[in-house]
């Protein structure tokens, strides 16, 4: 039986610990597609689980890495076949089931989205979920009636990744785009994505009364907490805030008024479970008329399976920014 290294995160009686491990092939099974994965990415939940600090995984052990693309091996699935370049992120991966941190992942069929013309294992991973899951933010805004005449969108957290990606996709969208960031070493870059003005982390911090001064068309909101807050009495009338995220914190504590008087909308996105039918098209979009001008300008770093621990470190402990890439070859 073929063994290859895998990043497997355990935890018992011992506690947490991770690390690169041999691990058998797996074999699919019904329904199932095994697939050489050339490609991963680090997201902030994949750090999260992957340094225990985040309570992320529901079994344990298990493989990490909620993002995986590479190439059919073989299938017991109708859809796919040897050879097909596919994308796996979200659904079950390095939840409840083996994620993309291993050369080989066994998932089923329903799991994975073909690879559209345009992009390939590499280019897919650098938008990985975080990509898509602002692909799935620009996808509620826009459904809900956003319009770049309605004013500019505010995007907070805008060095990580989701943000980042963000700012690049609305501004190819023709938004009019200003990044909130608390690290003003990472202006220029966040310039060069795309933003036309980049304000510091405390430009909400008197947005106190129920409803203030509509600065806003609409946002995306990675923080949460009390700057979500603070953008719910900033959005025009009509606007919408994506929820992405919750680096700043869980609570909301804001009023009604903004939602009734100004019709502002608040949108949850949920990257994890979104149905085959919108993550392909949602992908496809990625792959031609929302893809930023310059991809590997997200792109800041490359690292391989060994250098994940570190890597995770960095990124929760703010050192890192943009998308970083994981290459399994």
């Amino acid at each position: 039986m073929t063994h290859d290294q895998a990043f497997r995160i355990h935890q018992d009686e011992n506690g947490h610990r991770a690390g690169l491990e041999s691990q058998p092939r797996p074999e699919p099974g019904d329904g199932e597609v095994l697939v050489r994965v050339t490609h991963s990415s680090v997201n902030y939940k994949d750090a999260l689980a992957g340094t225990g600090r985040g309570k992320i995984l529901r079994t344990f052990p298990l493989i990490g890495g909620i993002d995986a693309a590479g190439e059919v091996l073989s299938s017991q699935h109708p859809a796919y076949h040897a050879g097909d370049a596919v994308i796996a992120t979200g659904w079950g991966l390095s939840f409840d089931h083996d994620g993309g941190y291993a050369r080989y992942l066994c998932v089923p069929g329903d799991w994975l989205v073909p690879m559209p013309e345009g992009l390939d294992a590499r280019s897919a991973m650098i938008f990985g979920t975080a990509g898509f899951t602002a692909a799935l933010a620009a996808h509620r805004m826009l459904l809900n009636g956003q319009r770049p005449d309605m004013g500019p969108i505010l995007i907070n957290g805008a060095s990580g990744g989701v943000g980042s990606i963000a700012i690049a996709l609305f501004a190819r969208l023709g938004f009019e785009v200003v990044a909130i960031s608390g690290k003003p070493q990472f202006a220029d870059w966040l310039s060069g994505l795309g933003a036309s003005r980049i304000l510091g982390r405390g430009a909400l911090a008197e947005a106190k009364r129920p409803l203030e001064k509509a600065q806003w068309g609409g946002a995306v909101d990675s923080v949460g907490g009390e700057m979500l807050a603070q953008l719910t009495r900033t959005i025009a009338p009509g606007g919408t805030i994506a929820a992405i995220g919750l680096a700043g914190g869980a609570d909301l504590n804001t009023s009604v008024m903004p939602f009734i008087l100004r019709g502002i909308a608040l949108l949850g996105c949920n990257s994890v479970d979104v149905p085959s039918a919108l993550r392909r098209e949602l992908w496809q979009h990625l792959a031609s008329d929302w893809r930023p001008s310059d991809l590997d300008l997200l792109l800041t770093e490359t690292v391989g399976l060994a250098d994940l621990p570190k890597t995770f470190e960095r990124l929760l402990d703010g050192q890192a920014h943009g998308r970083i890439l994981v290459e399994l070859d």
